[in-house]
């Protein structure tokens, strides 16, 4: 008698993600950054004090005139979610009583403190010395520290920026902010850092800024080709990051953006495309503009979505939160108190819906776009307050297809690769659509 024995077959082992291309400028930008957390990590062993600040108006330039070591709250919410350790930090702030509204950045933040302050790279973060907000329209950052302030019990001092509720920047509004420094926040960091103000140093990091943000300007502008030769939303993330983070100002960053700028005008050169996390994109089928925040737990799968289509991003509004320098500024150096002042009042968090409206429609005509695609950030309400109106606004004014998708910034409960998929399939037989009819 035969006995058959039941063989339960091996299960298929995941297949491995193969490691994401990059270009070099792509992984210098890496390595510097995480350079920048081994330096806040050290800072305080060093002697060095370490300030807490947000991206939209950061003087990143006045605080290097006092040593500080400069951390930004946005950037480990954002390091972390790429890590994949949001969700964690996020369900455990939630269970320390922060609301399932609150923007996730936030929670990621407030989570990262609970499980020991790691930072993003597995360093310790130290104990800010100095807080400072520059207040530029987001309301959710006057409340985040707050709750760091409590934590940490460390000082902290706020620049408030006037709204552009007019749509325009006025003398009042620039004195008003050139004030403020004078009398409280360059006081505020000679007292706790103990340097005494130079206006001459921070007019030599102004030069460096000047000249960074003219090349950073030719690279998102390089999009105007055809093919073009960037993503000016997935790969603009790369692009931006020493810009809008601790390294403005410094000739690092300028010689970043000059070697930047030298590797997109080869590419341009070569009629070359794009490179995406498999390799160059080789056909161009759909040029889109993107209004909205990545989502930073899927970010490469969100990628690969338009990628796979053929659709790239050649402009977008996240490439300028954290300065909108392809419409004209620059620091100067000759007014450098005003210029900081105008820079924060320029930030796009600080910027009226009409100002915005105006922007997207620039894009689409400048850079020749298809459609305007909106990603709707769930926990983000000043960024996705009144998108539905810009998206109408753009479609009337441009004749162009628009879409809008959902997802969130570091929560990956709210990201639902299916769902998004179908709206974009569907968004791009609109696009077909409007070809074959002419439009």
């Amino acid at each position: 008698m035969s006995t058959s024995v039941h063989m339960t077959p091996p299960q298929s082992a995941k297949k491995p993600v193969p490691p994401a291309q990059k270009e070099d400028a792509m992984l210098l930008q890496k390595e510097m950054i995480n350079r920048n957390y081994h330096e806040l990590a050290t800072a305080h062993e060093r002697g060095r004090k370490v300030s807490s600040t947000f991206v939209p108006g950061n003087l990143n330039e006045l605080l290097m005139c006092f040593d500080f070591v400069r951390n930004l709250p946005e950037t480990n919410a954002l390091h972390n979610g790429m890590r994949k350790k949001t969700g964690k930090y996020i369900m455990d702030a939630e269970r320390d009583g922060h609301s399932e509204d609150v923007c996730t950045y936030v929670k990621a933040d407030m989570g990262m403190l609970l499980n020991g302050d790691l930072g993003p790279t597995g360093e310790l973060l130290p104990k800010p010395d100095i807080l400072l907000l520059s207040y530029t329209g987001c309301f959710t950052f006057m409340k985040w520290f707050e709750l760091v302030r409590q934590k940490y019990g460390c000082e902290s001092v706020m620049l408030h920026v006037p709204y552009q509720g007019d749509g325009k920047i006025t003398r009042n509004m620039l004195d008003y902010i050139v004030k403020q420094l004078k009398e409280v926040v360059i006081p505020t960091l000679e007292r706790v850092s103990g340097v005494k103000f130079d206006i001459d140093r921070l007019r030599q990091y102004m030069r460096e800024s000047a000249k960074a943000e003219e090349d950073l300007v030719k690279v998102l502008q390089s999009a105007k080709h055809r093919p073009s030769p960037i993503d000016g939303f997935f790969g603009a993330v790369y692009y931006i990051g020493p810009m809008f983070t601790a390294f403005r100002g410094t000739p690092e960053a300028t010689q970043y953006y000059e070697m930047l700028r030298h590797e997109i005008e080869q590419r341009v050169r070569d009629k070359k495309g794009p490179i995406t996390p498999e390799g160059e994109l080789t056909e161009e089928k759909y040029r889109l503009v993107v209004e909205g925040t990545p989502c930073w737990t899927s970010f490469r799968e969100f990628w690969k979505m338009f990628y796979d289509e053929g659709a790239v991003a050649v402009a977008s509004t996240y490439s300028k939160v954290g300065g909108v320098y392809d419409f004209g500024f620059r620091h100067d150096p000759d007014h450098p108190l005003e210029s900081l002042a105008e820079y924060c009042l320029g930030c796009m968090s600080n910027m009226s819906l009409p100002q915005r409206i105006d922007m997207i429609c620039s894009y689409m005509d400048e850079y020749q776009a298809d459609g305007l695609l909106v990603n709707s950030v769930k926990s983000c309400n000043s960024y996705a307050a009144g998108q539905l109106l810009i998206l109408r606004e753009v479609e009337k004014r441009t004749g162009k297809p628009a879409a809008f998708i959902e997802t969130d910034l570091v929560d990956p409960r709210y990201f639902s690769a299916a769902n998004i998929k179908t709206r974009l399939d569907s968004y791009f037989q609109m696009i077909e659509q409007k070809r074959a009819a002419g439009h």
